[in-house]
């Protein structure tokens, strides 16, 4: 989103939720099959919540774009910084209901679960990834009468990569039960080299139902799934990552993955931290923004889910050191 158009207050739905994210495949991975590469921390036992949303309409997704709904203020923004040269970035800006710029994004599509139980079917529609025409990217996930959620998974696979550098994204996180947002990275090798060899970086994910907490973490081989590098980062104050803005950030150079949430450092990663396992973060590596809906890490929907959810996404950027 440009300067001018980040003021303009964001109309939203009533409620919403998000997904996480997942690995670079095209399609399902088969029954049984190795788990797909997810932006996934550590897997919650025990998750009972039933499957019992409530169903809203697939055109209330276009409407809410024109109506007036609960507005969010600019919320947390930094576009200065010094330091860091920007070399690739997606402000958002166009007609509403215009799909994602191919030349920047393409699409993991699908379900299956996705190797981690989740209960959604990736597509490439409009209705579940466009422009707002407010300078914000919307991933929605909705009901759908054949494949009980739809939602979407971008990524910049093929389209752009890069081996160090800062990358942030600006985005108002989905709440409610169920939903699993995601702002992630992979290794450039996949899926020639497999994951978790390939590395993963989970710049944002979220459970809806801890709507204070962002988990950062680091994939790789021995150190994945259930067991990855991870810290939390808790809002102060009752704030919650689906009422306001907030920028998702890692600071990655040579040795070392910075994470931060609005400008605060809240975890910081090197091979110290792997006695006996590799450090695979020495090659390029490609973006996916996604929400998913259910399985272990953020447990399913329930009866006080109301559909649709969306991520609303301000800008995603990347930057370099100076030559």
């Amino acid at each position: 989103m440009n300067t001018a158009s980040r003021f303009l207050l964001c109309a939203f739905f009533t409620a919403h939720a998000g997904c996480g994210g997942s690995s670079a495949t095209e399609n399902p991975p088969p029954a049984g099959s190795e788990p797909v590469p997810e932006a996934s921390t550590p897997v919650a036992s025990g998750s009972d919540a039933s499957d019992g949303a409530t169903v809203v309409d697939r055109s209330l997704v276009v409407d809410a774009t024109e109506d007036a709904r609960p507005d969010f203020s600019p919320g947390f923004d930094s576009s200065d910084r010094p330091g860091w040269v920007l070399t690739w970035s997606d402000e958002f800006d166009g007609p509403a209901g215009t799909l994602p710029d191919p030349t920047k994004w393409g699409y993991d599509l699908g379900g299956g679960g996705w190797g981690l139980m989740q209960l959604q079917t990736y597509t490439s529609d409009a209705a579940n990834a466009s422009l707002d025409g407010r300078g914000n990217l919307t991933i929605n996930a909705l009901t759908d009468p054949l494949v009980r959620y739809t939602s979407a998974r971008l990524k910049t696979q093929g389209k752009f990569e890069q081996q160090f550098g800062r990358f942030e994204m600006r985005a108002v996180l989905p709440g409610g039960l169920g939903l699993w947002p995601a702002f992630w990275m992979l290794g450039n090798n996949f899926p020639a080299t497999r994951w978790p060899n390939c590395g993963e970086v989970d710049i944002m994910e979220n459970r809806s139902r801890e709507p204070t907490i962002n988990h950062g973490s680091l994939h790789g081989p021995g150190y994945s799934g259930n067991m990855p590098l991870t810290a939390a980062y808790t809002l102060s104050g009752g704030a919650t990552f689906s009422s306001d803005f907030h920028v998702f950030a890692i600071e990655w150079e040579l040795n070392v993955v910075r994470f931060y949430v609005d400008d605060a450092l809240y975890e910081t990663r090197s091979p110290a931290d792997l006695p006996t396992q590799v450090w695979v973060y020495d090659h390029p590596f490609f973006i996916l923004l996604n929400v998913a809906v259910g399985g272990g890490f953020a447990g399913n929907p329930d009866a006080t889910t109301v559909f649709p959810q969306t991520m609303i996404v301000d800008y995603v950027r990347v930057y370099s050191r100076p030559m």
